[in-house]
């Protein structure tokens, strides 16, 4: 069974946080593109300095949602900050909620989520320090691992990878999910 997952990232991201979900989606078989809103290459934060560069596959003016089963948001400090101020990459989320397609967002992704109206209601979590973030646009914060809200998948950090992974895949297997 033939997927394509998007993963929505710019220059800053958390390098284990694309690097690792993406190895995992390919170990399933599945395509994953690095989507983002300049070609070229992206350059990641690794931890405490700059990373390795990566291959933008499309940008955002060459995809919609529809072309894809699912989302994934690395997080990283950097990366969300500026996804969450640019009206394609928000429209381009937005668009996965719509056709109500999975998405997956660990620790600072969920920022873009805010910014894109699609928090209220949601059970979730995230790093800790956008916890307040999130309550404030009416998601319903808790510190756990991993947090699995109607084919929403968030978790904190780096070290919560295995289990993000897992129910990632879980939820993209799962496929659309109706309210």
């Amino acid at each position: 069974m033939s997927k394509k997952i998007a993963i929505l990232a710019t220059h800053g991201f958390e390098e284990s946080e694309l690097k690792s979900p993406k190895e995992y989606i390919e170990q399933q078989g599945w395509t994953a593109h690095i989507i983002s809103p300049e070609a070229g290459t992206i350059k990641a934060w690794a931890e405490k300095d700059w990373g390795k560069e990566y291959n933008v596959d499309k940008t955002l003016d060459e995809v919609t949602a529809s072309e894809y089963d699912a989302l994934v948001l690395p997080g990283g400090v950097i990366n969300p900050d500026q996804l969450r101020t640019n009206e394609n990459a928000l429209q381009f989320v937005k668009e996965f909620f719509q056709q109500k397609k999975p998405v997956a967002a660990i620790c600072h992704g969920p920022q873009i989520l805010i910014n894109a109206e699609v928090v209220e209601g949601r059970n979730m979590t995230s790093v800790n320090s956008i916890s307040k973030d999130l309550k404030n646009a009416g998601a319903d914060w808790e510190d756990s691992e991993v947090i699995v809200d109607n084919g929403l998948v968030t978790s904190r950090t780096p070290k919560d990878l295995p289990a993000f992974n897992a129910k990632m895949v879980e939820e993209i297997l799962e496929g659309k999910h109706e309210d």
